[in-house]
C-alpha cells in the first residue's frame, strides 16, 4: 500500500518503519507538509495542537482514508469540533478514523515480544476500516474497533487513563482486549 505519514516523531516515525518492514511504501512528511496526493492512506501523528497549522501545508489529502494518530496534551481540538479526529474529516472529507494514539510509541520494537497481540483501539468511518484494521495488523496489533468517529472524543480521553497507569508506576505498557476464550 501505498502511504503516507505526517510527522517524524516517535509515532510517525516508528509506524512508518513498521509499515516499511510489513511491505508497505511509505513517504515520510514533517510537520511543514507536503504532497500526498499519490498515497492510497495518510496518517496524522504531529502534536495535537499542530493539527490545523500542519494540515494547512499539505497538498492531495481530499478524498484519502486518514487515520489520526494525534493527542490533545494540555490543548483543545480546533474550534467547532468535539475531537482532533472529527477536524481531519473536515479537512480530507474521506474515510476517518482514530487510531495509534493510545498505545506507547516507546515499545514498537519490542511488539513481536509480546506472548499475545497487543490490542490497538480505533474509532472511524466503516469505510476506513478495511486500511485501518491492515495497517494495525502490519504494525503488530489486534484492531479493537471503538465505535464512529464521534467516539474519537472518547478514545483522545482514555489516554488519560493509559498515562495514569504508566505513571502510576507500571511504565509504558501494551493492552489486550478479546472476548474471554481468546484471553
Amino acid at each position: 500500500m501505498q502511504l503516507a505519514v505526517i510527522g517524524r516523531g516517535n509515532v510517525g516515525g516508528g509506524l512508518a518503519d513498521l509499515w516499511e518492514e510489513a511491505g508497505h511504501d511509505v513517504r515520510r512528511i514533517g510537520r511543514e507538509g507536503g504532497d500526498v496526493s499519490d498515497a492510497e492512506a495518510v496518517l496524522v501523528a504531529v502534536p495535537g495542537g499542530a493539527i490545523a497549522e500542519t494540515l494547512d501545508r499539505v497538498q492531495g489529502i481530499e478524498g484519502k482514508t486518514v487515520i489520526d494518530a494525534t493527542n490533545l496534551w494540555g490543548v483543545d481540538p480546533p474550534p467547532g469540533f468535539s475531537s482532533n479526529a472529527e477536524f481531519v474529516k473536515s479537512r480530507s472529507n474521506g474515510p476517518t478514523a482514530k487510531s495509534f494514539n493510545t498505545n506507547f510509541a516507546a515499545l514498537y520494537d519490542r511488539i513481536g515480544q509480546a506472548r499475545s497481540t497487543p490490542s490497538n483501539m480505533w474509532s472511524g468511518d466503516e469505510e476506513a476500516r478495511q486500511v485501518v484494521e491492515q495497517l494495525n495488523r502490519d504494525a503488530g496489533y489486534e484492531p479493537v474497533y471503538a465505535g464512529p468517529l464521534e467516539n474519537a472524543v472518547a478514545q483522545e480521553n482514555f489516554l488519560k487513563i493509559t498515562s495514569g497507569i504508566s505513571q502510576g508506576g507500571m511504565g509504558p505498557f501494551f493492552y489486550r482486549m478479546a472476548p474471554p476464550d481468546q484471553l
